[in-house]
């Protein structure tokens, strides 16, 4: 009995030692963040009022930060007797997508079908799962515009499956022609189409063998003479054909 109570007693005065300020979470370390500031990381891991070490979950703190828009993974340490490190890394945007809401004057707007006309409200930047990462009021340089048959949620939702060949293509254009590509539209059955800036357009069809299309894409580029109007097709890989406008 007498054993008992000792062992009771030092699993009590460690159960409480554990619980001063000697052993709190008073230094976080926030390591990887980009857009997601070290305050908001800080205040969704539950750790801005210093909590006792032992009872922060690691696990369930990485859960939450991968909830936020901009992370990818979380990995969160213990580090005795006071600190814990936040590392994280974040998504990489790919594509801008067009974000629609019904117009606020739906009863005097109507399309066709008798429904709302749809009003624009700028832009969503999303990643190559279609997560959606941020709003943004134009899109930022370097990242093509998707047109698919989806609309856009908030940030840290996802887009609709419609719009992945779409996001499959902006996240592999090779740098040959990039540059030159200022839309990738998603049509009936997942084919695609690339707007250029010369202007003509390409039509890669499905997203299978993208390596080789662009490879035609490339080289057509480099070496035929294109006008205005005209269309390269590249859905065949290995044998490409340009439609003169």
């Amino acid at each position: 009995m007498l054993a008992t109570i000792v062992v009771l007693g030092v699993l009590t005065g460690g159960w409480f030692l554990l619980h001063t300020s000697l052993f709190a979470a008073r230094v976080v370390t926030v390591q990887g963040e980009v857009h997601t500031s070290a305050q908001e990381i800080e205040a969704v891991a539950g750790v801005t009022t210093h909590p006792p070490l032992v009872d922060v979950d690691p696990g369930a703190v990485a859960s939450r930060l991968e909830r936020l828009p901009w992370i990818a993974t979380a990995a969160v340490d213990r580090q005795w007797p006071d600190g814990l490190r936040i590392t994280v890394v974040e998504r990489t945007p790919v594509a801008v997508i067009r974000q629609s809401e019904p117009a606020l004057d739906a009863p005097r707007s109507r399309g066709a079908a008798g429904g709302p006309v749809p009003s624009l409200r700028g832009w969503a930047e999303v990643d190559r799962t279609g997560r959606v990462l941020a709003d943004v009021s134009s899109p930022p340089a370097g990242l093509v515009p998707v047109v698919a048959p989806v609309s856009p949620g908030v940030p840290g939702t996802n887009v609709g499956s419609a719009a992945a060949p779409g996001l499959a293509v902006a996240a592999s254009l090779p740098k040959a022609f990039s540059a030159q590509v200022t839309g990738v539209v998603v049509g009936h059955g997942g084919v695609v189409t690339l707007t250029m800036s010369t202007p003509i357009s390409v039509d890669l069809g499905n997203v299978v063998q993208l390596p080789a299309k662009y490879e035609d894409v490339a080289a057509i580029l480099a070496g035929a003479k294109l006008v205005a109007g005209d269309v390269i097709d590249v859905s065949v890989p290995r044998a490409p054909v340009v439609d003169q406008g």
